[in-house]
């Protein structure tokens, strides 16, 4: 590997064990830089002070946002007309767009439980119009649950 000091002089290529000594003689990590070159760079120093100065500078850079896909929400009614479905699917599709999983709640009451079928075409209507506009991936099919139908889809 290629050793840097805590100065930031190069020291050449050593092996990881001789690293680790030089390290541990200066009561210091050995902290990898990168292994995405042959050989992998590595740096001796403090490690807690070196996550300090990562954060710091993602903190400089104006923030890199960490977006792991978040879980929003779609809810259509029994009743929803076929605009209102355009519509939800426009909103579905931004979600998608951005790297969100999108999670579509069809919530029935009453009577609407034994006429599950029906809702069932309203969900399939909205999933139908997406795929025309671009690759889903159904996360989790659609059930049926206590409170009503829901399915949980995402970007391919």
């Amino acid at each position: 590997m290629r050793l840097v000091n805590e100065e930031g002089e190069q020291l050449g290529v050593v092996s990881k064990i001789e690293a680790l000594e030089m390290a541990r003689n200066k009561n210091l990590d050995l902290i990898q830089v990168t292994e995405k070159v042959d050989p992998p760079v590595c740096r001796i120093g403090d490690f807690g002070k070196y996550l300090y100065s990562q954060q710091k500078k993602e903190r400089k850079m104006g923030g890199v946002k960490k977006h792991a896909g978040e879980l929003k929400m779609i809810r259509l009614t029994f009743n929803i007309s076929d605009n209102d479905i355009e519509t939800r699917a426009l909103a579905a599709e931004k979600f998608l767009a951005k790297g969100d999983k999108v999670k579509i709640d069809l919530i029935l009451r009453g009577r609407q439980h034994s006429l599950a079928e029906f809702g069932k075409q309203k969900i399939n209507k909205l999933v139908e119009s997406l795929k025309l506009k671009m690759e889903i991936k159904i996360e989790k099919p659609l059930i049926k649950e206590p409170k009503g139908l829901t399915m949980i889809i995402s970007k391919k």
